[in-house]
């Protein structure tokens, strides 16, 4: 109690400054709504009728919370608004169950979530631990159970976190601070089977682990051949098959789950249908792959002939316009997430097919 009353001065001192303020914010208020600001669009009309709409983008945690309060603005103006987090150098991104939106960001040396539904945001951090310290987290992908799985390209380890972003455990922690990969890129979770795939880049192989992090199998090795890597880096499961971008063979391989070769798809080039920067790819409700090309700011859609059927995006600022864009993810209802890293944000598109959104899980 006299506690309280000896900070009633100060509390006299806030109370007269707002009432200072007031008149102020209320004679800045304008007296009539102003229009808002024209949202930007962009749609792309499709073959039989299908249709790709631009929805929005963001970039901060202050576009995941409501809006603040008149108080809370006061507030603001005497103390200072809060350090919000934003994005600075995103790369990969995937979804829980739940909706929420997961974006790795080593600019920032943590994971980002963005949960707009309950109005939530959370980052997560390691960097400050003398053991198994998360660095440079690269790709990120969920179980059935939305814990979510972290590589970190410069610790050579893959993080687990719970889906509150408590840490779990470390796969490929060595003793020493050192971890077992090369380079950790891709990856991706098989929940039914109780399967970790990940690329390792440096390595140019796929690793597939149980779920404590024991090596069972590895796939492919140096080379140019089918079944063969040149630096691989995402990778995605889709039903019964593994996807992998094979970079710098400027290419995506595709192999059942036990790691044998189906076809492949992609040739290098600059023209429409080539791929020069392959980086993330993605599936849709109908089948058809979405590959992020990062040089020339576009995504390209291919069916599984390996035929380009469309292709959206151009360097820009804008509404559908990139700037080194890296992740890609497509949701269960077909929105596609587009990581435009260069523009620290993420853009969000609803793909509208011929079919209902009903896929086969790949968790």
């Amino acid at each position: 109690m006299r506690r309280q009353r000896r900070s009633s001065a100060p509390g006299l001192v806030a109370i007269l400054v707002i009432a200072a303020l007031l008149p102020s914010l209320i004679w800045a208020a304008p007296k009539s709504k102003p229009k808002a600001n024209t949202p930007e669009l962009w749609e792309m009309s499709l073959d039989g009728g299908r249709k790709l709409s631009w929805e929005h983008s963001f970039h901060s945690e202050t576009e995941v919370k409501p809006n603040r309060g008149f108080w809370n603005k006061v507030v603001d103006v005497i103390a200072g608004a809060p350090d919000y987090r934003s994005l600075v150098r995103p790369y990969s991104i995937a979804t829980d169950s739940h909706g929420r939106i997961i974006v790795t960001d080593p600019g920032a040396e943590g994971v980002h979530i963005f949960d707009f539904a309950q109005h939530k945001y959370k980052f997560i951090q390691r960097n400050d631990k003398s053991k198994d310290a998360m660095r440079t987290p690269q790709c990120v992908a969920v179980d059935a159970q939305d814990n979510i799985y972290v590589t970190d390209s410069d610790a050579g380890e893959i993080f687990v976190f719970e889906p509150s972003g408590k840490y779990l455990r470390a796969i490929g922690s060595l003793k020493g601070g050192e971890g077992y990969f090369k380079r950790p890129t891709g990856i991706a979770v098989d929940s039914a089977a109780q399967r970790i795939y990940v690329t390792d880049t440096l390595r140019d192989q796929v690793f597939v682990l149980n779920m404590e992090g024991h090596i069972l199998q590895t796939i492919g090795k140096t080379g140019q051949a089918d079944g063969e890597f040149n630096l691989p880096t995402e990778l995605r499961l889709d039903g019964p098959n593994l996807l992998v971008v094979d970079a710098m063979n400027f290419r995506v391989q595709v192999f059942d789950r036990s790691g044998t070769f189906q076809y492949a798809i992609g040739k290098i080039g600059d023209s429409p249908g080539a791929m020069f920067r392959p980086k993330a790819i993605a599936v849709d409700s109908e089948g058809d792959l979405y590959l992020v090309d990062s040089l020339w700011g576009v995504v390209q859609v291919f069916n599984r002939q390996g035929e380009l059927l469309y292709y959206f995006g151009t360097r820009g600022t804008h509404a559908g316009e990139f700037q080194l864009p890296e992740g890609l993810f497509i949701d269960q209802a077909d929105h596609v997430y587009v990581v435009d890293a260069f523009n620290r944000r993420v853009q969000v598109f609803q793909y509208v097919g011929l079919k209902p959104p009903v896929r086969e899980g790949a968790k």
